[in-house]
């Protein structure tokens, strides 16, 4: 009885230990990882040209919207094969010509360079994207699929997240939610 006491008295102290060891050996690793990280990634610009696709990481894409507060921002996610995109940038290219006080954004998620640059050119599009080819702009945004668009306030709060294809009528009612 007395060994069957003692091991289970040794048995959490040697968890405890194991612990505390990972714990050490989990910090050790964050602070060499990180030791080399001193400056932070520099905000990607707004391309000048709605086909120029600068690679972009969350980031990136976030010190875009802080460089952008003070300025309604529609930010759309969208693919050259995804068929709901297709049908909706016609809608975002008209309402971005007539609300030239709200930037327009848009993000290309998980596609390929040269089949977003064409769909680009052949849709029209008039307003500068972005280039997220893993996605993980979409992910930080808690997107699921694609289309999904994202409303922000001049203050940079977010009004709206709609992860459907855009009817003219609820891209509507969010333009007047942000403007000016």
């Amino acid at each position: 009885m007395v060994i069957g006491s003692t091991m289970m008295t040794m048995a959490p102290r040697r968890h405890t230990l194991r612990t505390a060891t990972a714990a050490v050996a989990l910090a050790l690793v964050v602070v060499a990882c990180s030791a080399g990280d001193d400056e932070p990634t520099p905000p990607v610009s707004l391309p000048s040209t709605p086909d120029t696709l600068p690679a972009t990481t969350v980031d990136q894409f976030d010190g875009l919207l802080r460089q952008l507060e003070g300025t309604p921002v529609v930010v759309n996610l969208w693919a050259s094969w995804c068929v709901p995109c297709e049908a909706e940038t016609p809608k975002l290219v008209e309402a971005a010509a007539e609300h030239p006080d709200i930037q327009f954004l848009g993000v290309n998620s998980q596609d390929a360079r040269d089949s977003a640059e064409a769909f680009i050119a052949t849709h029209g599009m008039t307003y500068p994207s972005v280039f997220d080819p893993d996605g993980a702009i979409k992910t930080d945004l808690n997107g699921n699929g694609l289309p999904m668009t994202v409303f922000y306030r001049a203050d940079g709060s977010i009004e709206a997240t709609l992860p459907i294809e855009l009817s003219q009528e609820a891209l509507d009612e969010h333009l007047d939610a942000i403007s000016p």
